[in-house]
């Protein structure tokens, strides 16, 4: 018999552990040695996790609505939810995170957070963090990476040529064959720097006519006066970049510029200091040490990577803070063993994103 892929045998232990209710015992022993915290990152939540004619990267789905709120309760009702404000008193104090301390992070922006996820946070009396590239909000268009998957999921052409990469393929008919295709150019796209990223997507937007600037009621940022509304109601907003672009694989002059911008504009727009960022795609080839030095002297006071893992809060660890991603395949068994025994049912998500 061949071995069950890994979401396979995480899901199916998880779900043995939630019916013989081992899930708060072991929780309960795990705390007794750890008093870490849990950061779950999403990324879009929608009314469905697989809509109809969605032509954008499915993987980026982390949840329908209902299961994002049954997901949420579960965080109020079983651990203890926090806000990053929260967590950097406890680290300023020198104090002992509370047992089953968790945040809720979301990447990127995009609209659905604010049409979808924001008011089941609302309802339930919970706040999340949600960072943000200020570019995409100034300008309301797509994400590069997103644009370059609905490329593919649209174009007519025969056959895709990125010979900066090596690559000669065929494009398949099959709409799940072409994000298959799209989820393997995105990981190899992420190997180049910044520059090369931005050519290769630019020469397929005019190769294929079509321009991000069109943009696509599918792959919406939010605006402004959204997040001044999300803020207001107690949600926290943080950094993400400007463009979304892979920090460490730009020029220090460029990459300095990223997090200064990013910072300065969200002080502007919603009138409050910036304190915490998110690396983007936050793998370990997006950030390196000149990164941490740079938001660091840019007044950020913590950071958070796509690193799978929980953290220990700790002066050294304030820039690096692991997240567990949440995955659209997790049923509710599996999502509650991953966040009470990170280490036995999380796992790195197939693709570098963030």
């Amino acid at each position: 018999m061949n071995p069950l892929p890994r979401a396979g045998r995480r899901q199916r232990l998880a779900q043995v552990c939630q019916r013989t209710h081992a899930l708060p015992v072991m929780e309960r022993l795990r705390s007794l040695l750890r008093r870490d915290l849990r950061i779950l990152a999403y990324h879009r939540v929608l009314e469905r996790a697989e809509p109809d004619g969605f032509s954008f990267d499915v993987d980026l789905i982390s949840a329908s609505a209902e299961g994002f709120r049954q997901q949420m309760l579960h965080i109020r009702d079983r651990f203890t939810p926090l806000r990053f404000d929260q967590v950097l008193s406890y680290l300023d104090a020198d104090r002992r995170l509370p047992e089953g301390a968790v945040l809720v992070t979301f990447d990127d922006g995009y609209d659905d957070n604010y049409r979808v996820a924001f008011p089941i946070l609302r309802d339930l009396g919970m706040s999340a963090m949600f960072f943000v590239s200020t570019g995409h909000i100034d300008t309301g268009e797509p994400y590069v990476y997103d644009w370059l998957v609905h490329m593919i999921c649209t174009t007519t052409a025969s056959g895709l040529s990125a010979p900066e990469l090596g690559i000669e393929w065929a494009i398949p008919a099959g709409m799940r064959e072409r994000r298959e295709l799209a989820s393997r150019l995105l990981d190899r796209l992420k190997s180049l720097d910044d520059a090369g990223q931005s050519a290769l997507i630019g020469r397929l937007e005019r190769e294929w006519n079509l321009p991000r600037a069109a943009g696509h009621v599918d792959c919406r940022p939010m605006t402004w006066d959204q997040l001044r509304e999300m803020k207001r109601d107690g949600m926290e907003i943080g950094s993400h970049g400007v463009g979304h672009r892979m920090l460490a694989k730009l020029p220090t002059q460029q990459m300095t510029e990223e997090v200064v911008q990013s910072k300065s504009t969200l002080e502007r727009e919603l009138g409050m200091p910036a304190h915490v960022m998110s690396y983007p795609v936050g793998g370990h080839d997006a950030y390196d040490t000149e990164t941490v030095e740079v938001v660091r002297a840019a007044g950020f006071r913590m950071a958070c990577s796509y690193v799978t893992g929980s953290s220990e809060i700790a002066v050294e660890s304030r820039y690096s803070m692991r997240r567990l991603p949440v995955e659209r395949e997790m049923d509710s068994a599996w999502f509650e063993a991953m966040v009470s025994v990170p280490e036995l049912f999380s796992y790195s998500s197939r693709f570098r994103t963030g």
